[in-house]
């Protein structure tokens, strides 16, 4: 069983690791994208504010929504990293961790959803 969640948590360690370096690349994208033609793909400082709007932005090639999406790839790889934890402590049996867990992805997703700057 231990060997089994060493395991888990050396997975988990590379999916964030690659979620780190794929937001990265994307980034990087974006931001020689705009370096390139000069344009952000917004005018009057409007840019997206929402996930469709993002995904939109993406799929016409606009930099600063392709920067937006690695920086959306950037957040949710710590929170996928906790969604994970609460199936490591079930399979654990440790019904307290998975509470307090469960109870810290909630509150993380209640923000993400709820936390627009305007």
């Amino acid at each position: 069983m231990k060997k089994d969640i060493q395991s888990t948590e050396l997975t988990i360690a590379k999916l964030l690791k690659a979620g780190v370096l794929l937001s990265a690349a994307i980034i990087f994208t974006g931001l020689a994208l705009y370096l390139i033609t000069g344009v952000s793909g917004y005018e009057n400082n409007v840019y997206p504010t929402n996930l469709i709007l993002i995904i939109s932005g993406v799929l016409s090639l606009k930099s600063y929504a392709i920067m937006m999406t690695g920086l959306l790839i950037l957040i949710l790889t710590p929170i996928f990293r906790v969604g994970v934890s609460i199936i490591v402590f079930a399979k654990e049996k440790d019904k307290l961790y998975i509470i307090i867990t469960a109870s810290v992805f909630i509150i993380l997703i209640i923000s993400l959803i709820l936390g627009k700057v305007e």
